[in-house]
């Protein structure tokens, strides 16, 4: 294992932002790069990382890497939002993730993105351990952008259950996963069920996964299991469960509950009267994909989203 300081920038009222790497197998082979949070509440991706560097580091003693194979795993890119408790940079509010390939002579998330890219070029397999826009968690999964240049197939290696496609809007142009898959890297985005707090569970998975990808690609000789047979479908197959009114949010299922046409799913409960204001029912036979998280929802928020059985 060899721990280096991949580049340092200078920070507005604090100590220089220093970002590590964390290297794996033969130098000069570049097989598998990892990039962990590049937002600042990205907690579990960040421990995702650091699990799977701990797991690295015994495999590489233990002679179970191949000679033919490269790592690099960066558990976080933005240290300086995580240490004030803010999501996106703190001293502009931008999206270290909204600004790749980046530009070298830009503003200072640009400045950034730049440079964990040039970090990033070259490698054959890409891992963007990242989260969800929406406010909640949802099941493990793999998303692929489709760009023309995806690889839906490599991605069952993983042995994750579930793989999004996502047709690329104008703002995913801007996004890691997109870009690395220009600059011919196979790319794939890694979702667990936590974001703000240690899920030690759900990152087992994910750590698990990537292990057994490079098991079934030949780079790791220790066996991690078969996984699950994995189900591909279209991110815009999911079906969006949205309350009309605002209050405190009631689930009535859980994350991964396989539910029926018409059943309550959750309620919108008045804050201070405690009255029902709606019931929000499932839209379609299918599985509880996605649940807000927090305990308050204002109308026309995304409140669950389930994936259906035929889709």
């Amino acid at each position: 294992m060899r721990e280096e300081v991949l580049f340092t920038l200078d920070t507005p009222y604090r100590q220089p932002l220093a970002v590590k790497g964390w290297f794996f197998g033969t130098p000069g082979q570049k097989t598998l790069a990892v990039m962990g949070a590049l937002r600042g509440n990205e907690i579990q991706q960040m421990y995702v990382c650091s699990q799977l560097i701990r797991q690295l580091d015994a495999l590489e003693q233990a002679g179970a890497l191949s000679a033919d194979c490269g790592i690099l795993v960066i558990p976080c890119a933005n240290q300086f939002s995580m240490n004030v408790g803010r999501r996106f940079w703190a001293a502009d509010n931008t999206d270290i993730n909204r600004m790749f390939p980046g530009y070298d002579a830009g503003e200072t998330t640009q400045r950034i993105a730049a440079r964990i890219f040039a970090a990033l070029q070259g490698y054959t397999y890409g891992v963007h351990v990242t989260s969800l826009y929406l406010p909640g968690n949802c099941l493990g999964h793999l998303r692929i952008m489709e760009t023309g240049y995806q690889s839906p197939e490599i991605a069952r290696d993983f042995g994750l259950p579930y793989i999004a496609l996502r047709r690329p809007h104008p703002y995913d142009t801007t996004t890691l996963n997109y870009n690395w898959q220009i600059w011919d890297t196979h790319t794939f985005s890694l979702y667990t069920p936590a974001t703000e707090r240690i899920d030690a569970t759900a990152a087992r998975q994910g750590v698990d996964a990537v292990l057994r990808f490079l098991q079934v690609r030949g780079f790791c000789r220790e066996d991690f299991g078969p996984g699950e047979p994995a189900r591909l479908f279209a991110e815009d197959a999911l079906r969006s469960v949205k309350p009309t009114v605002g209050g405190l949010l009631v689930h009535q299922s859980r994350l991964g509950d396989a539910v029926r046409q018409g059943q309550p799913l959750a309620q919108v409960v008045d804050p201070c009267a405690g009255t029902v204001r709606q019931t929000l029912c499932a839209p379609v036979d299918g599985r509880v994909f996605f649940a807000h998280e927090a305990c308050l929802i204002n109308g026309y928020d995304v409140a669950l989203r389930v994936l259906p059985d035929e889709a």
